[in-house]
């Protein structure tokens, strides 16, 4: 049975019958989403027509994507309640080091897959405690994590790469082993895309994630546990990082201090053009993902064409830059 907290949180997000403003907007802008990756695979054709069409390249782009985009979604949950996240690549480094330690690796590969998931998840707890019962401001808390995981990571590492052990090859597996020329990694960043559109879609836990970005007053006032909802929030950020860093040992046979090195940015930025508001309250896994996908591609095209890399992340700025302007102008022109 639900709660009457539950009842009251319904009632003022059910869809309506008929589609609203902002469900148009949606719609129009994953559709401009998807015109945008089919220009940018024009321009792969047509540039490098040899080796962007390649099945091995295509791979290669999912394979990229598959790591960046369990993050996404995680952070797609935090910024659409109303926060931010900038600790995830750090995270995600400090729990491949810690599963890839001697130690760790001597009991087998179940337990380094559970070891990052929790330390993964523990580093977000921390986050969500700090922000709702430390009432610290979410770009700084998660900063500090940032600096704190890094360094952490650097010290359990001695700074150095650590090997996934010999009888540990489950985990190299999930890499190198495919279905229908698919790694499975791919697979298990699609499970994890499917899990986080069904809970931000059709849960009760994914409606008070929208009524806490959205107004974290009216939703405590519905009865909502604010405090409560953004450490889950952040939990489950971690948890996403925890499963990126299982995907990224799989791909580098390795755990790095090093790992994740920008993945915040390219995270919240993919976040930010798939149409997810900054301030919260609005937003969609869908689009995320397919932000994700024409910054995949891009970088792609620069390797491919031999493009510098300093060229790439002006021209990633440049996106991030007019997807906040074009935002701002959809707002206003509502208001």
């Amino acid at each position: 049975m639900k709660s009457p907290a539950d009842e009251r949180v319904e009632a003022p997000v059910r869809e309506p019958a008929v589609a609203s403003p902002l469900t148009r907007l949606g719609e129009m802008r994953h559709l401009g989403l998807v015109v945008a990756l089919v220009l940018l695979a024009v321009v792969g054709l047509v540039t490098v027509p040899d080796t962007f069409a390649t099945t091995s390249n295509l791979v290669s782009i999912l394979s990229l994507a598959a790591t960046i985009g369990v993050i996404t979604v995680g952070m797609t949950f935090v910024i659409i309640g109303g926060g931010i996240d900038l600790s995830v690549g750090a995270v995600m480094a400090l729990a491949s080091v810690w599963a890839t330690t001697l130690a760790t690796q001597s009991y087998g590969p179940l337990v380094m897959i559970v070891c990052a998931v929790l330390v993964g998840t523990g580093a977000g707890l921390v986050n969500g405690l700090l922000i709702s019962y430390g009432r610290m401001v979410p770009f700084i808390a998660t900063l500090a994590m940032l600096v704190a995981a890094r360094g952490l990571a650097q010290r359990m590492s001695d700074r150095r790469t650590q090997l996934v052990q010999q009888g540990n090859e489950m985990i190299v597996e999930l890499s190198t082993t495919r279905v229908l020329g698919i790694p499975l990694l791919v697979y298990i960043f699609a499970l994890v895309v499917l899990a986080g559109w069904v809970v931000l879609n059709r849960t009760t836990f994914g409606r008070r994630t929208y009524a806490v970005g959205g107004n974290p007053e009216a939703a405590r006032l519905a009865g909502i546990d604010v405090r409560r909802h953004t450490v889950l929030l952040y939990a489950l950020s971690g948890l996403c990082c925890g499963i990126a860093a299982v995907l990224i040992m799989a791909r580098t046979t390795t755990g790095s201090s090093t790992h994740g090195d920008l993945y915040e940015l390219d995270a919240i930025a993919a976040v930010i053009i798939g149409g997810t508001l900054l301030t919260g309250g609005r937003g969609s896994i869908i689009g995320s993902i397919l932000g994700l996908l024409i910054f995949t591609v891009i970088t792609n095209l620069f390797i491919l064409n031999g493009l510098n890399t300093s060229d790439q992340l002006v021209a990633k700025g440049l996106i991030i830059v007019v997807a906040v302007l074009l935002q701002r102008r959809a707002l206003t022109s509502r208001t």
